[in-house]
């Protein structure tokens, strides 16, 4: 089995394809890729934050350590390089299934479902 990106949104973006940020080489902000099963219906939520190296210290304390979970460091904003990097991660896996496949998938973003467990009746 092998993923797509469907589509890709921010909340904090209205037009991705159309941005450009304030301060060329501060900025970050959340995307969410929509992932599901290629050449099929459906699809599951895949967040991360795409920021610059600026972005980073200028948003947190300078004796602060961040984990660098669940983001992409870019130092310009390039809507087609950010695509095509995130693409190429995504269509580079064959799992046997959704779960597995996710799984790689939510080692650069956070799967929706990355901590879910079925409740038992």
């Amino acid at each position: 089995m092998k993923a797509e990106i469907k589509k890709m949104h921010s909340p904090d973006i209205q037009n991705l394809t159309g941005f450009y940020p304030e301060v060329e080489d501060n900025f970050g902000f959340l995307l969410q890729m929509f992932v599901g099963p290629k050449g099929e219906q459906g699809f599951e939520s895949f967040d991360l934050i795409v920021c610059t190296p600026k972005w980073l210290i200028s948003s947190y304390e300078e004796k602060e350590m961040v984990f660098g979970l669940h983001h992409l460091i870019a130092f310009e904003y390039n809507y087609e390089k950010i695509y095509n990097k995130l693409k190429r991660y995504v269509e580079r896996f064959d799992e046997p299934d959704w779960s597995s496949l996710a799984m790689k998938i939510g080692r650069i973003s956070r799967w929706e479902f990355q901590d879910y467990q079925q409740l038992e009746d």
